[in-house]
């Protein structure tokens, strides 16, 4: 009897345990709870992220322990949801045991993000703008990185295009190295206490070769400016290399997209015959070329004697075949 019970609250734990771990889960349309957890997740972020830029303005200081109390309402939310997560651990990792699923689950990357988003209220204040990472969890709750979606277009682009992506900024490293130490060979002497060393005008040849100019170091000979001219040009030819791969990549992996939802709908569309063929027949004596082109067909198998034939063009159909193609 008292083993009867007992497992019948081990099965009721069991079942909560679970139907928390949904709630908590990306939800679908058809749970509302889950739905609703999802909403109430996305309002407590974008408040969480309110609070942090609020505190910085002077004209909120009469408001700063109210807004500090909402801070800490939404983290004690964060670190609530953290702990339910790490206890249902097991139903996201159902092959793994219960101490290796939550051990898997803090190692994953859902799960150092959410721990570097409580960390810096907690502990690491210094470190704040980490809590802006909670918005990789809008990106999950509205499904911005499903299957077809602008962010994963962007995550594979960057994927398939590493590396020619890799090459190029090895390229751009190079060339600030040798700008920085050609532009410390000639403007030492004129201003020592700016280009100290080789590496002293590193922040120079980025801030060129990027174009930004940010102007607290610059040349003041001749020789350096006409260097940095050049330098100029080469940076705007070299920062354009990736940003062309990156664009080359996208139209590339649009095409592919728009080519695969293309011919799913052909294939959707099209319709699937099985014929016999006898002495009447149009295909008898036809090649499997010849058929197609003549009723605009493609041919999928021919089963003759009980064997199924690849479709090859000189492939000729005869009687008693059975042809299956679809219509274009």
């Amino acid at each position: 009897m008292g083993h009867s019970k007992k497992k019948k609250t081990k099965s009721a734990s069991t079942s909560l345990g679970k139907r928390i771990f949904d709630i908590i889960q990306i939800g679908h349309r058809e749970d509302i709870q889950s739905l609703v957890f999802d909403y109430f997740i996305v309002v407590v972020i974008c408040i969480n992220i309110l609070t942090m830029f609020l505190e910085t303005f002077d004209e909120m200081a009469p408001y700063i322990p109210f807004i500090e109390g909402v801070e800490l309402v939404t983290m004690i939310i964060f670190v609530f949801e953290y702990i339910l997560r790490i206890a249902t651990a097991r139903y996201l990792y159902p092959e793994c045991s219960k101490k290796s699923a939550i051990l898997k689950f803090v190692c994953s990357f859902d799960g150092i993000v959410m721990l570097l988003t409580i960390l810096p209220f907690v502990y690491l204040s210094g470190f704040v703008v980490f809590r802006m990472l909670r918005v990789v969890r809008i990106f999950h709750l509205f499904r911005i990185n499903s299957t077809y979606d602008s962010f994963h277009v962007i995550t594979q682009v960057i994927y398939e295009k590493k590396n020619q992506i890799i090459s190029s900024v090895f390229i751009i490293f190079i060339l600030m190295m040798a700008a920085s130490l050609c532009i410390y060979s000639v403007e030492h002497d004129a201003q020592p206490d700016v280009f100290k060393n080789a590496l002293s005008g590193f922040w120079w040849s980025m801030s060129t070769i990027f174009t930004v100019g940010y102007g607290d170091i610059y040349p003041i000979t001749t020789l350096g400016r006409i260097m940095t001219v050049v330098i100029t040009l080469l940076g705007v030819g070299c920062v354009a290399i990736p940003t062309g791969i990156i664009s080359a990549g996208f139209v590339e992996q649009y095409t592919k997209i728009q080519t695969a939802e293309a011919e799913a709908l052909a294939a959707n569309s099209r319709q699937t015959v099985s014929v016999n063929v006898d002495v009447d027949s149009p295909f008898l004596g036809l090649l499997v070329k010849e058929a197609e082109n003549k009723y605009n067909i493609i041919v999928a198998v021919i089963v003759r004697n009980e064997s199924i034939l690849l479709p090859a063009d000189n492939l000729k159909i005869e009687k008693e075949d059975v042809v299956v193609y679809q219509t274009v």
